[in-house]
Parts: C-alpha cells; sequence; structure tokens
C-alpha cells in the first residue's frame, strides 16, 4: 500500500518533492523518485511485503521501470509459474511479479493479477507507459493529458501542485446527489479518474492516451447458479475462506475490522480459524443508537480474539471535521469517513494492515434500501397519475419516513428515484438536480433481463462501492499509514455473488441470508439478532449543538454564494429547517460543509460544463 507518481511534464525537483510530500502519509517508510529521459516517476512506501530497501520503487526489472500501489495476493503461485518459463528475481516482492508478468503476458497480465492494485509500467525502450487499475476500484489513480504532457497520482493534490486547474460544475452537481464525484470525473476539469477495472497506454512518441475495460460484471451474459442452495452455501464458504487466507499474508502485524454486524464478523471468524490471537478492532460513540461496540465485544469473546474497543469522543471527532478536507481532496460527503479516520488513527498503533468486512452489502443485498426498492418496485409499475395521488394521501402522515414515501414515489423513474434517495429525496435547494442523476451505468436501471435487486446490486457495485466506500476506506486508512484488505470484495466473489438466484441472498424478508447461514457455523445466531446498523455517527444532534456555531459560520449567506449550482436561500432555509428541530437535514448540511471547506482551500475558477435550459 503505497502512494504513486509519474509525470512527462518537466518539472523541477523542488516541485516533485513537494508533491510527494503531499501524501507521504501514503507511504512513510521510503520516498522517492527518478528521472528517464522525459518520465519522472516517483512513489511513497508503506512496506508490507519483503521489507529490505531493495524493493523500494521505483523498481527496475531489465528495460521496465514501474511503481506500484497495492497488493497482488495471488503472486506467489504466479511466481512459481514465472520461474517454470525462466523468470528470475531478486526480490520477495510482488511488485517484480507484476514487472516479470508484463513481461510474458503484455496487457493481458491484469488478467492473471488477484488483488487491489493501481500500477504504472514505463518500458524504456517503447517509450510507452502501461498501467492498470483494480476490477472493483479499490486503489484510486488519477491523471491529467493534454498533448504531450501526462501526469498521474494517487491522489489529485499531487497533480494540482505546479499547474492551473479548474472546477468543473457538472462534477460538483453530480457530488451534491451522490456525496461523491462519480468516475471518471473528478471536481477538476483537468484531472480525470481512470475507471475501475480499466487498463491504459500512453505513448511518449505520439502523446496518445487509451484506456480499454479488461474486466466488467458482464451482467448480460451471467447464467444463474444451478446448483442447490446447500451447494451453494459451500462454495461461496470456500471461495471466502480463501479470500481471507491469501489476505492474511504480510510481513507486518494484522488485524480486522470487527463492528459487530455480518460482513465482519464472518471475516473475523475465517481469519480466526487461520492466524492464532489475531487483533480486532471496533469504535465505540457514547450517544444512543450509535454504539455497536457491545456486540462487537461479545463476538469477539466468543470468536477469542485480542479485541480492542477505541471511544471516539467528541473533540476527536470535530477536530477531524473541521479538518476534512486535508485527507480526502475531493468534495466527499459520506459521513462514516469521519469514525473511519478516528478507528484508522487509532488501530495504526497495533497493526499496519487490517480486513475488513467491505462488499459483503452489495454483493449480498444487505442496504435496508434493497428491502424498500423492492417493495415500491411494483407501485413504478402504475402510471405515474396514480402514483401522485397514492402520494398526496401518505404524506399527510406525520411521519418522516411516509414523508419521504411520497416523495419517491413522484419520481418519473425508479433510477431517478435511486440517486435522490441517497441525500434525502428533497433536492430543491440544488439548482438543476436532474443534470446530476445522469452518470454512468445508468444503463442497468433499462435492463429487462434483470430483477430490481439484480439491478440494485449491481448498480451499486460499479458505482456506490467504487466512488464510496473505496474512496472513504482508502483516504481513511491511508491518512494513518493503514493498509485495508476486503476479501469479499475478492473478484471471484463479487462475481460468484452475481450468478446466485435473489432466493439465497434475500429470501422471506432476511437479507444477505446465505452470508448469515454461512456465519452462523461460526458464531451463534443470536447475536446477530437486532436491526442493521450502518457504520455511522451522530451529525444529526452535533449540527444542532456542539457544531452548531461551526455550521452557521461556514454556511452563512455569504459563504453560500461562493458555491456553484445551489439555490442559496432555499438552502439557507434548509439549514434553519435542522436547527429547529423540524427536518433532519444532516445529509444536506454535510454535503454543503464539505464542499464549503473543500472551496476554500482550493482557490479556484468554476469552470461550467453544462448549460441550464
Amino acid at each position: 500500500m503505497c502512494g504513486i507518481y509519474g509525470s512527462t511534464v518537466k518539472y523541477e525537483d523542488e516541485i516533485i518533492f513537494q508533491k510527494l510530500a503531499r501524501t507521504n502519509f501514503r507511504g512513510p517508510d521510503y520516498s522517492g523518485f527518478e528521472r528517464t529521459g522525459p518520465v519522472i516517476l516517483g512513489h511513497n512506501r508503506l512496506a508490507i511485503v519483503d521489507l529490505d530497501h531493495r524493493s523500494n520503487q521505483p523498481f527496475n526489472y531489465h528495460h521496465l521501470k514501474i511503481v506500484f500501489n497495492g497488493e497482488i495476493y495471488n503472486y506467489r503461485s504466479l511466481r512459481i509459474k514465472l520461474v517454470a518459463m525462466g523468470y528470475r528475481f531478486t526480490t520477495d516482492s510482488d511488485t517484480e511479479v507484476i514487472a516479470a508478468a508484463f513481461m510474458e503476458y503484455r496487457d493481458n497480465c491484469v488478467n492473471h493479477f488477484n488483488g487491489m492494485f493501481a500500477f504504472v509500467i514505463y518500458d524504456t525502450q517503447t517509450r510507452q507507459f502501461f498501467g492498470a487499475r483494480d476490477r472493483l476500484g479499490k486503489k484510486p489513480f488519477y491523471y491529467a493529458h493534454s498533448g504531450y504532457d501526462f501526469e498521474f497520482a494517487s491522489q489529485p493534490s499531487q497533480i494540482c501542485i505546479g499547474r492551473d486547474v479548474t472546477i468543473d460544475e457538472l462534477a460538483i452537481n453530480e457530488y451534491f446527489i451522490w456525496g461523491y464525484v462519480p468516475e471518471p470525473k473528478t471536481a477538476w476539469n483537468e484531472i480525470k479518474k481512470l475507471e475501475a477495472g480499466h487498463s491504459f497506454r500512453f505513448d511518449c512518441n505520439t502523446g496518445n492516451f487509451t484506456s480499454k475495460k479488461y474486466w466488467d460484471l458482464d451482467l448480460g451474459r451471467i447464467e444463474l447458479y444451478k446448483g442447490s442452495y446447500a451447494e451453494a452455501q459451500t462454495d461461496l464458504t470456500r471461495l471466502i475462506s480463501n479470500a481471507v487466507d491469501i489476505r492474511l499474508h504480510a510481513d507486518v502485524p494484522l488485524g480486522v475490522y470487527l463492528s459487530g454486524g455480518i460482513d465482519s464478523s464472518l471475516v473475523a471468524a475465517l481469519a480466526a480459524k487461520s492466524y492464532k490471537n489475531v487483533k480486532t478492532f471496533c469504535i465505540k460513540f457514547n450517544e444512543k443508537g450509535f454504539d455497536e461496540s457491545v456486540f462487537a465485544q461479545k463476538i469477539a469473546a466468543h470468536l477469542q480474539t485480542d479485541h480492542h474497543t477505541i471511544t471516539c469522543n467528541k473533540e476527536e471527532g470535530i477536530e477531524l471535521i473541521e479538518h476534512f478536507g486535508q485527507y480526502y481532496d475531493e468534495p466527499f460527503a459520506d459521513p462514516s469517513a469521519i469514525p473511519t479516520l478516528l478507528l484508522s488513527k487509532h488501530t495504526k498503533k497495533h497493526v499496519t494492515v487490517v480486513l475488513s468486512g467491505d462488499g459483503g452489502d452489495e454483493s449480498f443485498l444487505g442496504y435496508s434500501r434493497y428491502k424498500w426498492f423492492n417493495m415500491v418496485d411494483q407501485l413504478f409499475k402504475c402510471p405515474l397519475a396514480v402514483r401522485k395521488k397514492i402520494a398526496d394521501v401518505i404524506r399527510i402522515s406525520p411521519n418522516y419516513r411516509h414523508k419521504l414515501i411520497a416523495l419517491g414515489i413522484c419520481n418519473s423513474k425508479i433510477s431517478s428515484l435511486y440517486g435522490l434517495t441517497l441525500g434525502g429525496l428533497e433536492y430543491s435547494w440544488l439548482n438543476n438536480p436532474n443534470i446530476g442523476l445522469q452518470v454512468p451505468f445508468m444503463d442497468i436501471w433499462s435492463s429487462k433481463s434483470m430483477s430490481i435487486l439484480q439491478k440494485l446490486s449491481a448498480f451499486d457495485t460499479k458505482t456506490y462501492l467504487n466512488g464510496d466506500i473505496n474512496t472513504k476506506v482508502d483516504r481513511g486508512t491511508m491518512a494513518f499509514s493503514l493498509e485495508a484488505r476486503a476479501p469479499l470484495m475478492d473478484h471471484r466473489v463479487v462475481t460468484f455473488a452475481q450468478t446466485l438466484p435473489d432466493s439465497y441472498k434475500f429470501k422471506s424478508g432476511v437479507q444477505k441470508k446465505i452470508l448469515k447461514d454461512i456465519l452462523y457455523q461460526h458464531a451463534p445466531a443470536q447475536l446477530f439478532d437486532r436491526p442493521k446498523s450502518g457504520f455511522s455517527m451522530p451529525l444529526n444532534h452535533w449540527f444542532k449543538n456542539e457544531l452548531r456555531d461551526h455550521v452557521m459560520d461556514h454556511l452563512s449567506i455569504s459563504e453560500l454564494q461562493n458555491i456553484p449550482g445551489i439555490n442559496v436561500q432555499k438552502s439557507y432555509a434548509m439549514i434553519n429547517e435542522h436547527m429547529s428541530g423540524k427536518w433532519n437535514r444532516a445529509s444536506q448540511i454535510w454535503k454543503l460543509l464539505v464542499f464549503s471547506q473543500w472551496l476554500k482551500n482550493q482557490n479556484l475558477k468554476a469552470v461550467s460544463t453544462y448549460q441550464v435550459a
């Protein structure tokens, strides 16, 4: 786990040092760069496998130079195959295996890797770059390209140093809907994200940049699993067990995040079978309704792990909120990023690698919105006029959720409803929310061969898991030089889950059924007999109390006028609505607060990439 950088732009050494220093938290064990002709390659290393200095990067392998961020979990078996083909190795690192695999398989090398990765190889003979990002977007990759100038980095702020950049207003509108900027856009016009499951080539001789997809869910060609439910349990257990086992290899201390939920408990249970005295970590909030640490402690006691409970105090949480932008670079509004930062900060005191349960909800239908969408799907088969009449009846109820349902079923399409549910449905404070809803992968919703649950699972895997969860975990852990590994995001597990019938994952109101049944072979079911709780924090309460002055100062009328794409008066009214207790607007306020803070750190000019009719 590291930070990579490269460029063909002729920067002075001082600028390169600044770019590497900006993200030295990603790799504090070694930092350096090399110049080869017109090419600069730089690296910040967090040493995980083969701690020897010989594995420092940029790494040279024959006529290839490589910088690499991530882990290739199957590198040892792949190395054995390459040795049999005549390749020789001087280190025990996965970096060298990537370079050798590229020499043997060329662009197809990515299909041989099981891991999380963003890497770039420079061929000194052809003067070409080849690079790739892992299948599910676990590791970030940003780049800027103009003519013969090409620059890439693990975080966009590195690219911003030493160049002129402008804000993309359309991307910001998408941020206000989704809570992050969906790929391939970023908050800047000049910087893009390499999409998950894509590789690229850049030719220094011609200035030509091309990217191509090497992996996808292949939704149109997936055949449903033909075996029985019991057989599916056996096959899935084997896959997840192997995914956990190959992620337990490290030359540094290792632990597991244990929230007390289904996914992290399953990962912890399987890790405890293979890893003696495994350390587990959870976070504790004192606010009622936000503390699940007692459940995590009970599960840890049953699994006999070395458990650590980290208490989140208000002062530490508020301090992170006030300095949020320096960790996340881009506008990013998932409030669970704060507890992720806190948990990572204290976990790092004990281990350098941690396994998590990320990916289980998307593949095995765990989010509460899946149950809700499964119900309203039938309503969306009724004409809009009929749904509006139903909404008129429902909105009479004083219940907050009933009002949300009334708002939701008045949308013309269920796909539009999905985007709006992420932020509370009500977006009258945006000048034009509809333009922010049209993001990549919306075509999934038009599929006639997929059920609503299959569409939700696939769409979340391609968007929310990639853009939100992965960004949250990468920035939150790397801020404190901690590596996070997610066995349930092993592409084999994700692909297998897509083939399972809905009833294996969601049956009689029971979500993640097959995962739960596998977990119950390792821990008593009664330990999990409670409603699902997200990894969240009490922003609703804090904004009206401890952070009230902070919110009102940073989101005053004059401050709101600096934010593109919003209706200032409606936004200010919405904030006051929250402060009075009339409506919970914590999600929207958090988006505005994060963006306002980010904007102050940019000192940039907004350049519109769309026109409002």
